[in-house]
């Protein structure tokens, strides 16, 4: 739509045309069958207690793109998951601020979280809405920076928040760092609290062996040196990862080891086993 030369008018095409992208945004979701959350904003405070919160601290005005602002900390529903209004309730409100930055007059910075490279927004939707709608790439933010035990990348959607709490879930019971800690991936959520089962049945067959007691710590590092790693070595070797992560493939086979041959070992009878029963 083209600019009329008149702020008024131009704020009022402004809201016109976002509220418009809106509607054709959810017919599109619709028609495409996709999750009802895709075009929900994120919850912060579901967020932060699915990656797991370490503390906060503010660090003052920041300039931050617009597209790295997902989610809000109040569930706001007047705007979608792109900040174009819902509906026309706050057509008045938005259309004052509009005006107001068509006529060049200051507006006042909003105030956000920040997760990792991601914001969440405490005070300023309308705001965010407006410089969106009239095509700006940043806007001046108070920024209050929040730690996490998790990064939270990965998420795009409500539903991905799941996978993040198995897997916060998961590294309290099995402790891995670093490396070991990026290895172990997978896709369902369950398979995190499965997964998590294994390690401490492994780990309890070590200390019945050994006859000392291990930390969870010590048992998470040294059934991913000691098992892991080795075992997904041989799967490979073998053929036997597919299209999975290494730590799916290591639960199934695992899995398979015992069923078939309820053992616990790991030698050639047991991979020719595996590889006969592939999927």
């Amino acid at each position: 739509m083209k600019e009329t030369g008149f702020p008024r008018a131009d704020a009022e095409n402004d809201f016109l045309r976002a509220r418009r992208g809106q509607v054709l945004s959810r017919l599109s979701t619709w028609l495409r069958r996709e999750p009802d959350d895709v075009n929900i904003m994120l919850p912060f405070h579901e967020v932060v207690e699915a990656l797991g919160y370490l503390g906060e601290h503010r660090i003052g005005l920041r300039v931050i793109k617009l597209d790295s602002i997902v989610g809000t900390v109040d569930r706001s529903r007047d705007f979608d998951r792109r900040f174009r209004p819902t509906s026309a309730r706050v057509r008045e409100r938005w259309e004052r601020l509009a005006l107001a930055a068509r006529r060049g007059e200051e507006i006042p910075p909003i105030e956000v979280y920040r997760v990792g490279e991601l914001h969440f927004i405490i005070d300023g939707h309308h705001r965010v809405s407006v410089a969106i709608a009239q095509g700006l790439s940043t806007i001046e933010a108070s920024v209050t920076v929040v730690r996490t035990k998790l990064a939270p990348g990965g998420i795009r959607h409500r539903g991905d928040l799941i996978v993040k709490d198995y897997r916060r879930l998961f590294l309290d019971r099995v402790p891995l760092t670093g490396h070991a800690r990026a290895s172990v991936i997978v896709s369902d959520p369950w398979d995190y609290a499965m997964l998590g089962e294994h390690v401490e049945a492994w780990g309890f067959r070590l200390m019945q062996d050994e006859g000392r007691f291990c930390d969870r710590a010590s048992v998470a590092q040294r059934w991913f040196d000691e098992e892991f790693v080795p075992v997904v070595a041989m799967l490979r070797q073998a053929g036997l990862i597919g299209d999975r992560t290494d730590a799916e493939a290591y639960m199934w086979v695992a899995a398979e080891r015992y069923r078939l041959i309820r053992t616990h070992r790991w030698d050639d009878e047991v991979i020719e086993a595996l590889r006969s029963r592939r999927p």
